[in-house]
């Protein structure tokens, strides 16, 4: 018997995926050397010296080491059985963190100890990718089987979510709705997905065309509601697939368009969001007759989804003045162009593209970045570190550094798919979703595509919680995978 379960169960060490571990070590090594380049000051310092970012960098990738070797050494079935205590006691340390942590710079989010700082929202990510993952994998679950499912995910996503905002930490919490995407992974319906890339183009088109007026409103406004007039008339044709119903609204939307363009060069005034809510309601009240004969719940969706996209574009100007707050505000103005706040809030960002423009295609050199040198662009070593390497790797290293990520996450999308049970596949396709969301979003920034909302780029940002983080959230996935071969008795 004994015999049999040797021979059943593989060496942890020789299943390991090797790969993975090597592309990890590339990527935190170049991380490390690059946090040296942005914060070199020509003192000759040694890149190994604590008394330098990079030392200390180094000492993280060393107690990072230590941690993945101790987590490959537990037994895999454990962070399946203890999934729900572990999301447990890091929701309390970051309940604890909002009323114990220090203020600074405006945020809540550091537990300090001593010369040591951590931010739990880091540790999070583990915890609820592992509870996440222990709910798909419950007995008979099935995300589509009741509503009552939906409620059960979203509660444990939206927990984290809340609790860091308490923290006053946007940028962390923002990172955790990227895991709407394992939802859709798991059978979530594409219309959710679609819905949420519709909401950010509405909110993007009304925020920035906020000042002009057509019809007594702003540009934004009567942009968005031809593309909900647009997208309506669509899912009709491609969603309902009545194309006669379609048709007419077609129809109606074109006439009543002719009507008050007729109007309005007679100098009439005709206020324009009346105008689109009339004729918006009354394709509605029509597609909603129509719908009595055909395929109900298709006509409701596509009819829901126009309503609330019409209350979403009432919220936007609500939610922009007076639920963000005024730098973040002016974070998005200037991302969006609105603008132009070289000395303030467009500093960071307008320093970091000169940097990653001066590098042309080869670059300056290692620590021969003049922008990185003299200090121009702040937090050079954390969140825009990636101007460093833009600066004197050129176009050439920035464009191997993203090479090397996307065979990282084209790794992990393989051994998530290879999983034998949901928990695998389920806790793998969340760290990928982290790594996408922090990937794409700490780019945009430092290119001025996205608002600075202080998210660190993985394995690159100067500082151990970020970087033990996801060096926890990797090693659980290597044991998960590594055991998927293990006969269970």
């Amino acid at each position: 018997m004994e015999s049999r379960n040797t021979e059943a169960n593989v060496s942890v060490f020789r299943s390991l995926d090797w790969i993975t571990i090597l592309l990890y070590l590339l990527l935190v090594s170049a991380g490390a050397i690059s946090i040296y380049a942005a914060s070199y000051d020509f003192d000759n310092a040694s890149m190994f010296d604590f008394a330098e970012f990079s030392g200390k960098q180094f000492l993280w990738i060393g107690l990072s080491v230590v941690i993945g070797g101790v987590i490959l050494l537990l037994d895999a079935r454990l962070f399946e059985a203890y999934a729900y205590p572990i999301y447990g006691i890091v929701i309390i340390i970051l309940i604890a963190t909002i009323f114990l942590a220090p203020d600074i710079k405006g945020s809540r989010s550091w537990l300090v100890f001593g010369p040591v700082s951590l931010q739990p929202a880091e540790f999070g990510k583990f915890a609820t990718a592992l509870a996440l993952a222990r709910l798909f994998n419950s007995y008979n679950f099935s995300l589509n089987a009741k509503i009552s499912n939906y409620f059960r995910a979203l509660i444990i996503i939206f927990l984290p979510i809340c609790l860091i905002l308490l923290q006053k930490e946007t940028g962390s919490a923002l990172v955790y709705f990227s895991l709407i995407f394992v939802l859709y992974r798991e059978g979530m319906s594409g219309l959710v997905l679609f819905s949420v890339v519709c909401a950010i183009v509405y909110f993007v088109v009304a925020v920035k065309f906020s000042a002009p007026l057509i019809l007594n409103i702003p540009v934004g406004e009567f942009s968005v509601f031809l593309l909900i007039i647009l997208i309506f008339t669509l899912m009709l044709v491609f969603y309902c697939r009545d194309f006669v119903i379609a048709r007419n609204v077609i129809i109606g939307f074109v006439l009543s368009g002719v009507i008050v363009t007729i109007l309005s060069i007679c100098g009439v005034t005709v206020n324009g969001t009346i105008f689109f809510c009339v004729i918006l309601g009354l394709a509605l009240a029509y597609t909603s007759l129509a719908m009595l004969h055909h395929r109900i719940q298709k006509f409701l969706i596509t009819i829901s989804f126009a309503l609330v996209s019409v209350l979403f574009l009432f919220s936007v100007n609500f939610v922009f003045g007076n639920v963000l707050e005024a730098h973040q505000q002016t974070r998005i103005k200037v991302s969006l162009g609105i603008e132009e706040d070289l000395r303030g809030a467009g500093y960071n960002v307008n320093q970091s593209k000169i940097a990653i423009g001066s590098g042309g295609v080869i670059g300056k050199g290692f620590l021969n970045g003049t922008q990185t040198k003299l200090k121009y662009v702040p937090e050079q070593h954390t969140d825009f570190i990636f101007c460093t390497i833009g600066e004197e790797e050129g176009f050439v290293g920035a464009t191997t550094v993203l090479i090397v990520f996307l065979a990282f996450i084209l790794r992990l999308i393989v051994i998530a798919e290879r999983q034998r049970t949901a928990f695998g596949r389920v806790y793998a396709y969340c760290m990928v979703s982290f790594l996408i969301f922090h990937l794409c979003i700490n780019i945009g920034m430092v290119i001025g595509l996205c608002p600075v909302i202080g998210i660190p780029l993985p394995f690159f940002s100067y500082g151990g919680s970020a970087l033990w983080g996801f060096t926890i959230l990797l090693f659980i996935l290597l044991r998960i995978d590594a055991s998927r071969k293990e006969r269970r008795d």
